[in-house]
């Protein structure tokens, strides 16, 4: 496997209780994969402990670094601010909640030799309610009907090669931003890979991906990308020289 710097960007709005596991977690995550990786902590405007402790694993640990936002805006925001913090040449999200296990997607990073997206879906789908299933599986008909895509799952904690990233616009600042990203991506063209990963238990705290809040910021986004994506003008971007992609279809050319 080549060896690839990768940045793991963590969103943490009120997760005090959470997030210092899940920094254990991905830390252990790089030692047993031997990833030369970074941790950016953003801070999401919490009222909590949340920033206090982020600082004092900065402190501790010289490869993460945290971002504040005054107040929050959003897990998508906190994504983008992350990754515009980053030096690794991958990027991948893990939330501060805990919920997931940084090592069911790191182990795959050997796959990046062949393509420029990994995209995990849940296979332990019986750790959430029903309900958030019955919603989880609506929300993946829906858009992949509505965009032309075959995906089992669009929020997990995507790898994207850092490149095919600039110079992409976005309109979401919430949950939406993950979907908004795969939907932008693959039609652009960059190859993918889909790959089973498990979910935790949260350790303490609720999960912000469901309120109604979150819902309806969801619902507009959708039709704002839909809006885009068939009646906008928008151009489509020049492939990433340094992508797989382009070196695969140079491949095939000469």
């Amino acid at each position: 496997m080549t060896q690839y710097r990768l940045s793991v960007i963590m969103p943490s709005l009120n997760e005090a209780k959470n997030i210092t596991n899940a920094v254990q977690n991905v830390i252990s995550s790089f030692d047993r994969d031997k990833v030369n990786g970074e941790i950016v902590i953003v801070n999401d405007g919490s009222t909590d402990e949340t920033g206090r402790i982020g600082e004092e694993l900065s402190n501790k640990y010289s490869f993460i670094r945290v971002v504040h936002h005054q107040s929050p805006q959003g897990i998508g925001a906190s994504f983008w601010d992350g990754v515009w913090q980053s030096s690794g040449e991958m990027v991948t999200m893990i939330p501060g909640d805990g919920e997931n296990d940084a090592a069911e997607t790191i182990r795959y990073l050997p796959l990046m030799d062949h393509v420029d997206i990994l995209i995990p879906f849940v296979y332990n789908k019986n750790v959430r309610s029903s309900g958030r299933r019955l919603l989880s599986s609506l929300y993946r008909g829906i858009i992949n009907i509505s965009f032309g895509m075959t995906l089992n799952y669009m929020n997990g904690t995507v790898i994207y090669r850092k490149c095919i990233l600039e110079g992409l616009t976005f309109r979401s600042k919430g949950f939406f931003y993950q979907t908004e990203l795969l939907i932008k991506t693959i039609r652009d063209g960059y190859l993918f890979a889909e790959v089973p990963y498990s979910l935790s238990m949260r350790t303490g705290g609720e999960s912000k991906a469901t309120t109604l809040r979150s819902l309806i910021k969801v619902m507009s986004n959708f039709i704002s990308i839909f809006s885009d994506v068939y009646f906008g003008e928008s151009k489509k971007r020049p492939m990433a020289p340094d992508s797989i992609t382009a070196a695969r279809w140079k491949a095939i050319q000469s």
